[in-house]
């Protein structure tokens, strides 16, 4: 196994082992059937899509150039660290939510959210098979060109949107709808990101801004 793949297998192990333990710590319990059901939808979608990813050399390259370090730009840098903070928060207050019984959710919606999580995952495989240089950071690859085809054809950043219905899966999942709250603010964050990102595209990427002009919407049709 190349250092790239272990890279990328040891990140999805880590961040899984993880958020199960913010999940459970937070909950105060392992009695959350929630929490285990949604474990177990990421769990399996995630090792598919990892596996999807180790077969494309440029995907690979480029979905393992993660964190502060991998970002070049000083706005880009700021985004990732507030988001990540965020990102935490995403696990930790449905488990606060469990603990303490803020809220709620009926069985059959925490289901549903399952499903949503599912859907954003197919999603996300629809991104990586169009684009293998759907990048983790904000930069312009080698021989980089602008992608029309698939998802592309309907909104500029479909990573991003398979992102923000994933948040609101798991939130639903996990049976919190106080988790809805990290999921807004995760989006927001999207949001100024794909703004910076797109104007540097622009700016760097040729035929881009062409793109951009057949292609409306940011991140939601009809909305945004």
């Amino acid at each position: 196994m190349n250092s790239s793949k272990l890279k990328l297998w040891l990140m999805f192990v880590i961040g899984f082992v993880f958020i199960g333990i913010v999940l459970f710590l937070a909950a105060g319990t392992m009695q959350y059937w929630q929490a285990w059901i949604y474990l177990a939808v990421s769990g399996v979608t995630s090792v598919l899509l990892t596996l999807y990813i180790t077969k494309d050399p440029i995907l690979l390259e480029n979905r393992t150039k993660v964190g502060l370090n991998a970002e070049l730009r000083p706005i880009q840098k700021i985004l990732v660290w507030c988001m990540g903070l965020v990102w935490i928060g995403l696990f930790l207050v449905p488990g606060l939510d469990r603990r303490f019984g803020w809220s709620s959710v009926p069985s059959w919606l925490s289901i549903g959210g399952d499903l949503l999580v599912i859907v954003s995952m197919w999603m996300v495989y629809r991104v990586f098979k169009e684009n293998s240089f759907a990048s983790a950071t904000v930069e312009i690859g080698k021989e980089q060109k602008v992608i029309t085809a698939g998802p592309y054809a309907i909104v500029r950043n479909p990573m991003y949107s398979s992102a923000v219905v994933y948040f609101i899966g798991m939130s639903l999942s996990l049976g919190s709808y106080w988790g809805l709250l990290p999921s807004i603010f995760m989006t927001l964050g999207f949001v100024w990101r794909l703004l910076d990102k797109e104007k540097f595209l622009a700016q760097n990427l040729p035929d881009y801004a062409e793109y951009c002009a057949k292609v409306h919407w940011h991140l939601v049709p009809g909305i945004f």
